[in-house]
């Protein structure tokens, strides 16, 4: 008889992770035999724990800061968003029991956004994106592969939204940050990738009443759930996407992948996870 598969989240530290309630909620959703954990690996320890998964019970895992990039590099093949995103956050052992990774950060966002603003493609000629971390990695890469013609990237730091650029190439431009509001008429889609506007963090200083009126914004924050940016876009009528339905459907390939079940993001998941975070 087969063992019940399993999976987990490494991280350090992992205690933050939320992924064990979704996948968890998914599996208790679909009554399989299964189990999804927390592992706390330390840095010393990554590289012996990914080349010898089966010996912990695993059939993959999830990945969280500070082990994207050398999970990716730890694998022995993996999907076109890793590469492109330079970073993978979900592993898994085929069939042979080779490590494969993937970057499931890119579908997490457009599913989101398309889930939130289904006609965002029709008015969206030019997107700006906020930051120049991992997370803004993966929106560019779903953006350009949705066809955005025109992407303006910035960040507080100049150079790191510049390496971004070098390596994404056209239609990525930089901007300023001090500079970014003279450029919101022209976007139909504002991202803020920054940790600006989390709890705990200072807020995001942007005029929102400067974009179009048909215009919509996204967060990828979620703790609080109604960010103050996407708070100034409902009041001015936009479209407002927060940053909890990329935490949920970024999970989705990961599950399927494991538990051999692809699961759906619903409005009940949504509301399981909201009351974990607090946020209602």
């Amino acid at each position: 008889m087969s063992k019940a598969p399993r999976a987990c989240v490494i991280g350090w530290p992992v205690e933050h992770s939320r992924s064990p309630a979704i996948h968890g909620y998914w599996l208790r959703q679909y009554g399989i035999d299964g189990a999804y954990e927390k592992e706390a690996v330390r840095p010393e320890d990554l590289a012996a724990f990914l080349s010898d998964l089966p010996a912990y019970d695993y059939v993959g895992a999830n990945v969280t800061l500070p082990y994207k990039e050398a999970a990716l590099h730890a694998a022995r093949s993996a999907d076109a968003a890793a590469k492109a995103i330079g970073a993978a956050n979900t592993l898994w052992l085929d069939a042979n029991g080779v490590l494969q990774a993937s970057n499931t950060d890119a579908y997490g966002f457009m599913t989101n956004l398309d889930e939130g603003a289904p006609k965002w493609r029709e008015t969206c000629g030019v997107a700006m994106v906020l930051g120049a971390g991992g997370a803004a990695r993966a929106i560019l890469h779903g953006l350009i592969e949705a066809g955005v013609p025109r992407i303006l990237l910035t960040n507080r730091t100049v150079a790191k939204a510049e390496t971004l650029a070098r390596e994404f190439g056209a239609p990525v431009e930089v901007m300023p940050w001090e500079t970014k509001d003279s450029a919101l008429s022209a976007c139909g889609l504002l991202v803020n990738a920054t940790s600006l506007g989390m709890t705990g963090q200072p807020p995001l200083d942007i005029m929102v009443g400067a974009l179009p009126s048909a215009a919509v914004v996204t967060d990828i924050v979620y703790v609080p759930l109604e960010t103050p940016l996407l708070a100034a876009a409902r009041a001015r009528g936009l479209t407002a996407v927060d940053g909890l339905g990329m935490l949920l459907h970024q999970a989705v390939p990961g599950f399927e992948r494991w538990f051999g079940v692809r699961p759906e993001v619903t409005p009940a998941l949504r509301d399981h996870v909201v009351a974990i975070l607090g946020a209602a």
